[in-house]
């Protein structure tokens, strides 16, 4: 095992300091940063009720799942909160191609003094248990069946995790924590809106010690986040054309709930539309770019609209038809 292993926190750090919440709340953290913890982005924002869950799961050791709709910043507010907390940390997506194989590991055949030799090379699920890591489950609700049932080894209270291939059992790092993203809690794809997303076990969701929501922010704040990522528009012309851009993002959502569009603008199109802004000079030609071109062509007239409302300009009809 790698010194990683032997690591563990070594010092606290006040929540109201660190995170800027009114609490009176310290933490674990670790002294020194490795290769596994993710960089700090200095211009973050955090929810105070979703980072108070998290600190719960590093604290205390409780698993936590963050469910929210795509875009809402659900895995980078889990980093953001290690990268604090000098946390080690990996994430794995649950796309389809992730197997047991990869979160368990196999046998493979290894040149040792040049002579091929087959040997167990582990995968993520016990490399991470035996470290103090933070592992992350992103896309928890994509998950396939099989993988979803290694999952559930590790979310028993003791967290020991059985490899049968080599009988062993492993007692997981008393500083492991683990956590998962979802856009669902295991409902599946019940409005079509997020192809792939399962039905799950809910005697697994049962397992998971807390389920927070990460929902959008209020306009103030998502206008905050996309200035600090762009700080050359931080003068009033600028903030008059981000409040816009963050305008027409709300517009598509309401639309969405509605059922007038079935596409709709997370902060990170918001951000990429600004970014675009940057490039083209021209905020209808990088909304098309960043956002139209993705919408069904019927539904184009209507989020064209939305554009005119909060930027009191038309659009001509080839761009409304995505031309």
């Amino acid at each position: 095992m790698s010194e990683l292993n032997f690591q563990h926190p070594t010092q606290t750090v006040s929540v109201r300091d660190v995170f800027g919440i009114d609490t009176d709340l310290k933490v674990p953290a670790f002294a020194e940063r490795d290769e596994h913890v993710p960089e700090i982005d200095t211009s973050y924002r955090f929810n105070p009720a979703v980072t108070l869950a998290l600190l719960a799961g590093f604290s205390r050791d409780r698993r936590v799942m963050v469910q929210g709709l795509h875009g809402t910043g659900k895995s980078s507010h889990i980093e953001q909160v290690a990268a604090r907390l000098n946390w080690p940390c990996v994430r794995v997506n649950l796309d389809g191609h992730v197997s047991r194989l990869d979160l368990v590991g196999k046998d493979a055949v290894v040149l040792r003094d040049g002579q091929q030799v087959t040997e167990f090379q582990e995968g993520i699920v016990p490399w991470s248990l035996q470290r103090p890591m933070a592992l992350i489950f992103d896309e928890y609700d994509a998950g396939r069946p099989d993988v979803m049932f290694v999952i559930q080894r590790i979310l028993e209270r003791d967290g020991k995790f059985t490899l049968m291939d080599q009988n062993r059992v492993l007692q997981p790092n008393p500083y492991f924590r683990l956590f998962a993203t979802a856009n669902t809690v295991g409902q599946g794809n019940s409005n079509g809106m997020y192809h792939g997303a399962q039905r799950l076990n809910h005697a697994q969701i049962d397992r998971w010690n807390i389920v927070v929501a990460l929902n959008y922010l209020a306009r103030e704040e998502e206008v905050a986040i996309v200035t600090s990522r762009m700080p050359q528009y931080a003068d009033t012309a600028g903030q008059k054309m981000i409040n816009a851009m963050v305008a027409v993002a709300d517009l598509t959502r309401k639309g969405f709930r509605v059922g007038d569009i079935s596409t709709l603008m997370s902060p990170r199109t918001v951000i990429t539309w600004a970014e675009n802004m940057d490039i083209f000079r021209d905020p209808g030609l990088a909304f098309k770019l960043s956002f139209v071109n993705k919408c069904d062509e019927s539904e184009r007239p209507v989020v064209a609209e939305y554009f005119q409302r909060c930027f009191d300009s038309e659009l001509d009809e080839s761009f409304a038809n995505g031309n």
